[in-house]
C-alpha cells in the first residue's frame, strides 16, 4: 500500500479588512433579519409597565444594525474598485469568459476543476455582485424608512431625496413592502452560502470557510 503526500501552497486571498467586514456584514444581516420580523409582527410581548419597552430596543437595535450594513457596504464597494490586491477583480475576466461559466458549472456535476482567474468562479461572481446591489438597496430603502420617522439630524438632510424615492416607489407602504420582501432573498442566500461554502471545502479540498477567517488558501502546487 502506498501513499501520496500532496504539497500545498499558501496563498493569501483575504485581507484583514475583508475578512472583518464579511464577519460584520454576516452579524449585521442575522440581525437585521431577526430584527426586521420583530417589528413588522411583534410576537414577544413586554410586561405591564412603563419601563419596558421591547418594541424600542428592538428598533434601536435595528437602527445599528442597518447603519453597519450602510458603512460596510460602501466600504467594500470601495476596497473592490481601490484595494491594492486586485484578486477580486481578476474574478471578472472568469465572468467574461464562456470556458470559465461551463468550468464552473461542470466543477458542480463534479466533473474536472476550478482554474479561476481570481478568488471567485463566474458564478460567485455574479451572485456576490446581486447581493451587493440588494444590499445596496435595502441600504437606500432603510434610509427613506428612517428619513419618515426622524425629521431631525440625518433624517432631515435625507428629506428632500427620501421623499422623491418615496414617491417614485408608489409610497411609504410600497417602501416598506420592498424592504420587507427583499429581505428573504437575503435569508435564501445565506442558506446557500453556508451550504456551498462548506461544499467547496470538501469537493476542491480549499477555498472553504477557513480562508475568510484566516485569509490563506492553500491550492495543491502542480509538478
Amino acid at each position: 500500500m502506498t501513499t501520496t503526500n500532496v504539497a500545498y501552497k499558501q496563498e493569501k486571498i483575504f485581507s484583514a479588512a475583508i475578512r472583518v467586514f464579511h464577519w460584520l456584514r454576516a452579524l449585521s444581516i442575522v440581525a437585521l433579519v431577526a430584527t426586521g420580523f420583530y417589528i413588522a409582527w411583534p410576537y414577544v410581548i413586554g410586561a405591564d409597565s412603563t419601563d419596558v419597552l421591547v418594541q424600542g430596543w428592538i428598533r434601536f437595535g435595528h437602527l445599528i444594525f442597518g447603519f453597519t450594513l450602510c458603512a460596510i457596504t460602501g466600504s467594500r464597494a470601495y476596497l473592490f474598485f481601490f484595494s491594492k490586491s486586485d484578486i477580486e477583480r481578476r474574478s471578472f475576466k472568469d465572468v467574461m469568459s464562456p470556458k470559465s461559466w461551463l468550468a464552473q458549472i461542470k466543477s458542480y456535476l463534479w466533473m474536472g476543476h476550478l482554474d479561476k482567474a481570481g478568488v471567485y468562479g463566474p458564478l460567485q461572481f455574479m451572485t456576490y455582485f446581486a447581493v451587493s446591489v440588494l444590499a445596496a438597496f435595502m441600504c437606500i430603502t432603510g434610509l427613506v424608512l428612517y428619513a419618515n420617522v426622524y425629521h431631525q439630524g440625518l433624517g432631515g438632510a435625507l428629506w428632500s431625496t427620501a421623499s422623491w424615492i418615496t414617491e417614485a416607489m408608489g409610497g411609504l407602504a410600497m417602501v416598506r413592502i420592498w424592504h420587507h420582501d427583499i429581505t428573504w432573498c437575503f435569508i435564501i442566500f445565506l442558506v446557500i452560502h453556508i451550504y456551498m461554502a462548506v461544499w467547496y471545502g470538501i469537493r476542491f479540498k480549499h477555498n472553504a470557510v477557513d480562508a475568510i477567517v484566516s485569509g490563506y488558501d492553500y491550492h495543491p502546487e502542480k509538478n
